[in-house]
């Protein structure tokens, strides 16, 4: 029998028994999405600075909003969210300037980060209740002051169960989406029990909120090879199952499968395999040094222009 008998043969059947799986391919999920974190190291980059092509949606995660005072010995505030971020450099008006250059660009603020001054950056909240409540209030003031589009949970130490952490960023991210001041939002885990304990037991329940996952996969050990980084690719896919997990590298020298190494290889088969759902770059701080070199490289191959 011949493929167009096959074919019309099938189409008869699934006219009879319309249950039957379609012949049509599963549609690639790849997407030209591009996001770099920006602001966190204070190393004067401007968002004009960055390179941006007119085919790949761009967002800049802007790093970080922090629970803390700004003092020489910061201190947590419950809560109550502050720019920790040039606020004069990459300002209200510079977003809006680069917003009305660009139509294909947004912006995100990260929330947590690694550190503030020179100790941890902890997730500790008094309760589920007053975190909600004072940074969805604080949250808000700065999404709207900046005119920002999505927020990112960057969170890396804990001082809560992860029942808790789940709860109060959980309910944050529903409220800031049900009460439209948000669009999107991603999280940022990293392969440590500590650290996947808190975010898996939040994707389990509140996935459905969270549109991205912006894997830390420049956290494996400095020399991962290709087949090394497609394998953490996979176990990751398969931990947030259902979820879009974003390739990643880092232009700070500190690990993982770099553009010298083979990163951009690696892109290209997720993109043959249909699971490209975009690429991150930690960060625009230190790619600056380089003129952007990654930056441009990976637009282009997200554009397939490279």
């Amino acid at each position: 029998m011949g493929s167009a008998q096959i074919f019309f043969l099938f189409s008869f059947l699934q006219l009879l028994f319309p249950t039957l799986p379609s012949l049509e391919a599963t549609p690639l999920d790849n997407t030209r999405l591009f996001r770099e974190y920006i602001g966190a190291d204070g190393n004067n980059v401007r968002f004009s600075d960055v390179p941006i092509h007119p085919e790949v949606e761009l967002h800049f995660i802007l790093s970080f909003a922090i629970d803390y005072t700004a003092s020489s010995s910061p201190s947590a505030t419950n809560e109550k969210f502050r720019v920790f971020w040039d606020d004069q450099i990459l300002s209200p008006s510079s977003v809006s300037s680069i917003k009305a250059q660009h139509s294909n660009i947004k912006f995100a603020l990260s929330l947590g980060g690694d550190t503030v001054g020179k100790q941890f950056a902890y997730f500790k909240p008094k309760s589920i209740t007053s975190w909600v409540k004072n940074a969805f209030e604080s949250i808000s003031r700065i999404v709207k002051e900046y005119d920002l589009d999505g927020v990112d949970i960057d969170y890396e130490h804990f001082k809560a169960h992860p029942d808790v952490f789940t709860e109060c960023i959980g309910k944050l991210l529903l409220r800031l989406k049900h009460q439209n001041v948000i669009s999107f939002a991603s999280i940022a885990p990293f392969d440590d029990d500590a650290v996947q304990s808190h975010y898996l037991a939040l994707w389990r329940k509140y996935g459905d909120l969270i549109d991205y996952v912006n894997f830390q996969f420049y956290a494996y050990g400095k020399g991962t090879t290709v087949s090394q980084f497609l394998n953490h690719f996979e176990t990751q896919t398969s931990n947030y199952q259902g979820g879009k997990v974003l390739a990643s590298f880092a232009t700070d020298g500190s690990g993982g499968l770099t553009p010298e190494k083979g990163f951009f290889k690696a892109c290209r088969t997720l993109q043959s395999r249909g699971k490209l759902h975009g690429i991150f770059v930690w960060s625009a701080d230190d790619s600056k040094k380089n003129k952007f070199h990654n930056e441009i490289q990976a637009q282009n191959l997200l554009a397939n222009t490279d």
